[in-house]
């Protein structure tokens, strides 16, 4: 999948959702797309990589990076002579994770024979700004290859970006000679690059492509013929399909009711809420998150209070603990705890047949939780 402001797959893509509104607050938005761009784009995204790839345009400018993690600052000229992957991502996008495995793998592949993959950190809410957390993210997730934090999206505006995850593939040359948006194409990218390196000169290029069948948690592929569920942000700005009797306030704490039966991608709150653009806040006690859902795995992107107390909650699916469906971040009993800002997998079902809708449910057990966004795979 990708996302537009983030898109969805590169087989979904046309389910894009806009965003600029998230960050209304800051006044720092990405630039809007182009009129009818999202779908053209899209479409070129899927089509097949030709034996000549034409050339897409210079490898912009790299400066405006508040920081660089791996690697002293990289610029366009000193990366004249090598192949470069640049990689936009967040690190609490779920179809950013699911690609990174492949990413990961190529950097390692094709070092010594001048791949240099780039990962431009571009945070879509506001957690992910913070330095710590973005150095915290790249170590959790193991990445080694030179990371761009761009907090202000200087170089997401210079490649005139629209998409998590965003990948652009730059000849030594410094020619920009093919992009692919969102999760998939593989094995096309892969290739793109063996193309790239042996017009470079490069000896015994392997013809061989990576496979990530074996990734785990998270970064595990998506099983997308099964999601009957979008991503669904929960703060007021791009909140839709709430449920509860109660109308969603605007920056304001309101005791909400969960409802009774909700209807596939539904979902309801339990609790006194406050409901912020971004997020939604458990004011005080206890409160619960409902999502009515159709898919193998559900994620949560949560963080604890301000005080950064670690708060603890419980899962249940269709009134019940998960058992062996539940998540790499919850027991099988259905407990867990929030100790960062990220997000989390709750739901994992297990075997290969077919996914039903089922109710998820689940109590924060202390105040203090920020809940975002729920995504699917």
């Amino acid at each position: 999948m990708a996302k537009q402001y983030r898109i969805l797959t590169a087989a979904a893509a046309a389910i894009a959702l806009t965003f600029g509104t998230a960050y209304a607050a800051t006044g720092d938005a990405p630039p809007a797309p182009a009129p009818g761009g999202p779908a053209m784009m899209a479409r070129r995204a899927m089509a097949p990589v030709a034996d000549s790839l034409p050339v897409e345009g210079k490898l912009p400018s790299l400066d405006g990076a508040v920081q660089w993690l791996n690697t002293a600052p990289l610029t366009a000229e000193q990366l004249k002579g090598k192949v470069v992957l640049v990689d936009f991502w967040t690190y609490s996008c779920i179809n950013c994770l699911r690609s990174l495995p492949y990413t990961k793998a190529w950097a390692e592949k094709y070092r010594d024979q001048g791949l240099v993959v780039i990962g431009v950190h571009a945070p879509e809410f506001a957690f992910e700004r913070d330095l710590n957390n973005v150095r915290k993210a790249v170590k959790d997730q193991g990445i080694t290859f030179p990371v761009a934090v761009d907090n202000n999206y200087a170089i997401w505006r210079a490649f005139n970006n629209q998409y998590w995850p965003a990948h652009y593939f730059i000849d030594a040359k410094g020619q920009i000679r093919h992009h692919h948006f969102g999760e998939g194409d593989y094995a096309q990218s892969e290739q793109v690059i063996q193309q790239l390196l042996e017009e470079a000169g490069r000896k015994n290029v392997t013809n061989t492509v990576v496979s990530a069948e074996d990734a785990q948690g998270i970064q595990q592929q998506s099983d997308m013929g099964q999601v009957g569920s979008p991503e669904t942000y929960l703060g007021y700005e791009r909140a839709e399909n709430f449920a509860s009797p109660e109308r969603q306030a605007a920056n304001a704490a309101r005791q909400y009711t969960a409802p009774a039966k909700p209807a596939l991608n539904q979902w309801g709150l339990a609790g006194n809420w406050l409901s912020q653009a971004e997020q939604i806040t458990l004011n005080q006690g206890s409160g619960s998150i409902v999502y009515r859902f159709h898919a193998r795995d559900l994620h949560l992107v949560l963080g604890p209070g301000k005080d950064g107390k670690p708060v603890r909650f419980r899962v249940t699916i269709d009134g019940a603990a998960p058992g062996q469906n539940h998540g790499a971040d919850v027991a099988a009993d259905g407990t867990g705890k929030i100790d960062s800002q990220r997000l989390y997998q709750l739901v994992r079902q297990s075997g290969s047949g077919t996914v039903g809708d089922h109710t998820f449910s689940i109590e924060f057990l202390d105040p203090g939780v920020q809940a975002y966004a729920f995504t699917f795979g």
